[in-house]
C-alpha cells in the first residue's frame, strides 16, 4: 500500500473543493494540466509582493533579489531531475518550446541530407512537427517505430529502426495517450551505440516517477511545470553542456549577449546564451515550490500510489464490456492514465455528459494523430490522475461512464 494521505494532501489544493454542476469536482484531467497547492500559491504571492525584479540586469535590491530567486529555481530544477550542472538547465515557456529550440538550434545545425530522424508512432504533435520541419529543410529523413497491440515499444522494433544512418532519436518517457512508459535507458544506449542523439520528452513522467536524466543517459530531456503543479508558462530544457556549447542561441536580444557592436554580437555562457529577454521569474519560483511540495510527498510514493488508483480503475472499465481499453495491460508497464472509447458513442459526448456529474476527463485526438491513425480510431476519451485523486473518485468516473449510453437511449446503465 502506498504511503499518501490522500485526505491531508486534498486539503492542500483549494481548487478540489469546488462543485460543478452541483457535484463535487472529480478532476481526471491531469495529464493536460495539474492544479496548485497553497505553497505553490503562496510562492507565487510572496514573489510578487517581496521579490519581483528584473534579474540579471540591475544592482538594486529588487532585481539582486529575483536574480537569487530566479538561479536558486534552476538549482532546484537540476537536483530533481538529477542533472550535473545548473548551467544544464534553460528555462523555456513549456515542451513545446523546448522541442522547438533543440529542433531549430542542435537539429537545424547537425542534421545533414541522407540522415535519419527516429521518432515513435505515439508522440505528441509537439514531439513530431519539428522533426518534419528539419527533416523537409535539411533533407533528412523521418522514421517512426511503431507499438504493438498492447502499446508496447519492442526491442526488435526500436533495433530495426535505429541504424548507422541515424542522427537524432526522440521519444517521450510516457505516452500522453497510451500510459505506456518506454524503455528510455535502453533506447538510449542502443541509440548512442549507433552514434544518434536521444531527446527524451518527459512531459508525462516528471510530475509521476522518479526521474533522472543521467541515469537514462538522456542528451535532452524536456518538460512543463504545468503538469507538476506549477503555472502554465514555464518548462525546462536540460541539455548535456557539450552540446548546449555547439549548439547556436535560439532567440537573439536583451540578456543572452556578451558583447553588441554594430555589426556583429558574442553570447553569453550558459545558460544564458539561451535565455533571451525578461524571464519568467515568477514561473521558474513558483515551479521551484512545486518541486518542494512534490519531494515532500515524495515521488516514489506518489507513483506507487497513481499505481494503485490505476490497477483499481482499469479492473472495473474492464467489467463493462462496451468499453474499449487501450495501453499495455500490464500496470507495471504504463502510468496513471486510461485512454478508451465507448461503442456507440463520440468521445466528445463522453465529456459533456460525464461532466455533468462533476466529472473532469479529455476528449479528442490528445495531439496525437499519428497515433489515433495507427490504432484505427479519430479520438478517444481519457482520465488522467494524480496523487490528489481518491479511489471515491474513481467509483464516481465508473458510475459516470457507465451512464453514458443510457443518457444516448441505449438502455443499459
Amino acid at each position: 500500500m502506498s504511503k499518501i494521505d490522500v485526505n491531508k494532501i486534498r486539503s492542500d489544493f483549494p481548487i478540489l473543493s469546488l462543485q460543478v454542476n452541483n457535484k463535487n469536482l472529480v478532476y481526471l484531467d491531469n495529464g493536460a494540466t495539474t492544479h496548485k497547492p497553497k505553497s505553490v500559491i503562496k510562492a507565487i504571492t510572496n514573489y510578487n509582493e517581496r521579490l519581483n525584479g528584473n534579474p540579471h540586469r540591475g544592482a538594486h535590491y529588487l532585481s539582486v533579489a529575483a536574480t537569487e530567486a530566479y538561479e536558486e529555481a534552476r538549482e532546484k530544477v537540476k537536483n530533481f531531475i538529477g542533472a550535473e550542472k545548473a548551467k544544464e538547465i534553460i528555462f523555456t515557456k513549456n515542451t513545446t518550446e523546448s522541442l522547438n529550440l533543440i529542433a531549430y538550434t542542435y537539429g537545424m545545425t547537425f542534421i545533414e541530407p541522407g540522415d535519419e530522424i527516429v521518432v515513435t508512432i505515439s508522440e505528441h504533435h509537439s514531439n513530431i512537427l519539428p522533426w518534419q520541419m528539419v527533416a523537409k529543410a535539411k533533407n533528412a529523413t523521418l522514421k517512426y517505430m511503431y507499438i504493438d497491440k498492447e502499446g508496447r515499444l519492442l526491442e526488435e522494433e526500436y533495433k530495426s529502426k535505429i541504424t548507422d544512418k541515424t542522427k537524432l532519436v526522440a521519444v517521450a518517457q510516457m505516452s500522453n495517450v497510451l500510459g505506456t512508459i518506454y524503455p528510455i535507458r535502453e533506447i538510449t544506449k542502443y541509440a548512442h551505440e549507433k552514434g544518434a542523439i536521444v531527446v527524451v520528452d518527459g512531459a508525462q513522467s516528471v510530475p509521476h516517477m522518479k526521474v533522472n536524466v543521467r541515469d537514462i543517459d538522456a542528451d535532452f530531456f524536456v518538460f512543463s511545470g504545468h503538469k507538476a503543479l506549477a503555472p502554465m508558462g514555464i518548462g525546462v530544457l536540460y541539455g548535456k553542456e557539450e552540446l548546449l556549447l555547439s549548439m547556436p542561441p535560439f532567440l537573439r536580444g536583451g540578456d543572452m549577449i556578451e558583447y553588441v557592436t554594430e555589426q556583429n554580437s558574442t553570447f553569453a555562457e550558459l545558460p544564458f546564451k539561451f535565455e533571451a529577454g525578461t524571464q519568467n521569474v515568477e514561473g521558474a519560483v513558483a515551479l521551484s515550490a512545486a518541486i518542494d511540495y512534490l519531494e515532500s510527498v515524495g515521488m516514489d510514493n506518489i507513483a506507487e500510489y497513481e499505481k494503485e488508483l490505476t490497477e483499481y480503475a482499469l479492473s472495473k472499465i474492464k467489467e463493462i464490456p462496451y468499453i474499449t481499453v487501450y495501453g499495455p495491460k500490464n500496470i507495471n508497464n504504463r502510468g496513471g492514465l486510461i485512454s478508451f472509447n465507448i461503442e456507440g458513442v463520440h468521445p466528445h459526448d463522453v465529456s459533456s455528459i460525464v461532466d455533468s456529474y462533476g466529472v473532469a476527463v479529455r476528449a479528442g485526438h490528445h495531439c496525437a494523430q499519428p497515433l489515433m491513425k495507427y490504432l484505427g480510431i479519430g479520438s478517444s476519451s481519457r482520465a488522467s490522475f494524480y496523487f490528489y485523486n481518491t479511489i471515491e473518485e474513481v467509483d464516481m468516473f465508473i458510475e459516470s461512464i457507465k451512464n453514458v449510453r443510457k443518457w444516448l437511449g441505449y438502455g443499459e446503465s
